[in-house]
């Protein structure tokens, strides 16, 4: 088939997480709480991070650019929904659509990269402590960050330019509440082959090499405290990894569970509350991990907040 847009479109029809109507006003509610919660999180964790001159160090400075990250993860999905819930409207632009799938890649590839640039991080510290600071020196943490952000941008990227090529029917419904790369594709009125070949090599090589990133350094790191002696010693250098692991098995398993749910079962509704986890309630809940299992984020932020308390 030839490439290119046959059927002129100005838009698609988004159908949300329910077309209950008494449900929108729930929904609205719950969504904008949860969204609040997210920015308000995690704008927290950013300002203790950079007001502390104690966290000016590798592994919070990654941690500040995860949190950074998950409030604009959010805002690309949650502020579309509110709006077509308050409007009492499905639809989102062509032009809207494929921009929010485009920043939808990038922030969620870049959750995955970070994740295991931290898990690095912590690999350093722990089996290399004397050699950290020489290591992971500034110049080394930005260039990483630039990493991520260059390749997801350009793999992104290619994403939106091959859907581009693709032609789409007038009144398009996208099973779900924003638009998701698979989603789209599978509405697409033209062939996908070389979409859904770029997808598979992408996901493969983004999701396995990420993940294997954070296995090694994992158990490089188990096996550095099977050789300390001290008790004490394994539980102080260990404890630094509980928040870093719990943030990774929260990201990894929901995903997961949005792929497993895809593939065992058709219903667009399962699909679209199982992406709820982690578009949704995984960042919403990063900061509480880092700041409920994190003596130094803890303290930070409590100072933050006596700092701030004689201007309420």
């Amino acid at each position: 088939m030839e490439a290119g847009n046959y059927t002129e479109i100005s838009e698609f029809l988004l159908l949300g997480l329910s077309e209950d109507p008494e449900l929108q006003p729930f929904l609205f509610g719950v969504l904008l709480s949860m969204y609040l919660v997210t920015i308000l999180g995690n704008l927290l964790i950013i300002l203790a991070i950079s007001s502390d001159s104690h966290l000016h160090t590798p592994m919070y400075f990654f941690l500040s650019n995860l949190s950074s990250i998950d409030i604009c993860f959010t805002s690309t999905i949650i502020p579309k929904m509110l709006l077509n819930i308050q409007t009492q409207s499905k639809a989102i632009s062509y032009i809207g659509c494929f921009i929010q799938a485009y920043f939808f890649m990038i922030f969620a590839g870049l959750d995955g990269f970070l994740l295991t640039v931290m898990a690095y991080d912590r690999y350093v510290a722990i089996c290399h402590p004397l050699h950290y600071l020489v290591i992971m020196n500034p110049w080394l943490c930005g260039f990483l960050v630039l990493l991520c952000w260059f390749i997801i941008f350009w793999v992104s990227l290619t994403h939106i330019l091959l859907m581009r090529q693709l032609s789409f029917c007038v009144g398009t419904e996208i099973p779900h509440f924003f638009c998701e790369l698979t989603q789209i594709l599978k509405v697409a009125c033209s062939d996908t082959l070389i979409n859904d070949i770029f997808l598979y090599v992408t996901t493969a090589l983004l999701g396995v090499f990420p993940f294997t990133g954070i296995l090694f350094s994992y158990s490089k790191i188990v096996s550095s405290l099977m050789r300390m002696s001290s008790a004490e010693g394994k539980y102080k250098a260990f404890s630094t990894c509980g928040s870093h692991l719990s943030v990774v098995s929260l990201y990894y398993g929901t995903s997961l569970g949005v792929y497993l749910s895809s593939a065992v079962t058709h219903s667009s509704l399962q699909n679209s509350v199982a992406s709820v986890m982690y578009t949704i309630v995984t960042p919403m809940l990063n900061p509480f991990i880092y700041s409920l299992r994190n003596k130094d984020v803890k303290g930070a932020l409590g100072r933050l907040l006596r700092q701030g308390a004689p201007c309420l």
